[in-house]
Parts: C-alpha cells; sequence; structure tokens
C-alpha cells in the first residue's frame, strides 16, 4: 500500500454457516465442499450480513484449505459502500484457520469506490467473534 495506507481492527461474528459435501463423499480425503456463510462486522468495518461462498478442501478430517468471496455492504471507517474480498487460508488440525484476503480491484461502491486493501485474521475454534486487521487506501 502507498504511504497514505490506514489499518483498521474489529471483529466479526459468524451469523450463519451452511456447509454441505460436493464429493467425493462424507468421509473421502480429500473432499470438497461448499459453504454459504453470513458474518456480521463491527469495528473499522461496519457490516451486517455480509454475502460469502467458500470452496473448501478437507486434505484430512480436520484440517484442509479453502478460498471464497465476501460482499461487504455497510460502511468503512464511516464511508459508506460496498466492497468485494478474495480471502484464502487453511485450517490445522487443532482447528485455528487462518486467512488472508484483499480487496477485488474496481469492486468498491459509493464512497468506497477506488478502495484497495488486504488484511486477515485468525479464527480459533469455538470462539464467537474473530479480531481481523486491514490495511486500506481509497484512491
Amino acid at each position: 500500500m502507498p504511504g497514505t495506507a490506514t489499518t483498521t481492527t474489529g471483529h466479526f461474528t459468524f451469523a450463519d454457516w451452511q456447509e454441505r459435501v460436493i464429493g467425493p463423499g462424507e468421509d473421502a480425503n480429500p473432499r470438497l465442499a461448499h459453504a454459504s456463510v453470513r458474518n456480521t462486522f463491527s469495528g473499522g468495518i461496519e457490516a451486517a450480513g455480509t454475502i460469502c461462498e467458500y470452496s473448501i478442501v478437507y486434505v484430512t478430517p480436520k484440517t484442509g484449505s479453502f478460498a471464497g468471496m465476501e460482499l461487504i455492504t455497510g460502511r468503512l471507517d464511516g464511508r459508506a459502500g460496498s466492497f468485494a474480498v478474495e480471502e484464502r487460508g487453511w485450517f490445522g488440525e487443532d482447528g485455528t484457520v487462518h486467512c488472508t484476503f484483499e480487496v477485488v480491484p474496481g469492486s468498491g461502491s459509493g464512497e468506497l469506490a477506488g478502495l484497495r486493501g488486504k488484511g486477515g485474521f485468525i479464527a480459533h475454534h469455538g470462539e464467537a467473534t474473530v479480531t481481523y486487521r486491514f490495511e486500506y487506501d481509497v484512491e
């Protein structure tokens, strides 16, 4: 990010998580799954009911990796608009999820037109609230 980058933080909670196995079967490894998720963000990003879709590969019953897209509509440090982020990550045997995300170029709208940025989070198994960090700028 250029020298004008702003860092913001906050929390999000999973409002809904619907996952289904795509194939080859519930007990097979590796296996492919799909999850439709809704999140609620607070802090620097304020958004309720975001839309998120994940493709997940389980390498073992408890480990694997994922990629997804999330559409966030709300406010970023007071600026109203929408933007999309591409997410990539992995999860380990203990259930900890490691994720990085980046704004999809050109996806910012409203007061977030021209938004660029990247961030991430680590979610520990069983935690209802997850802390995120996001570094961004708006052209």
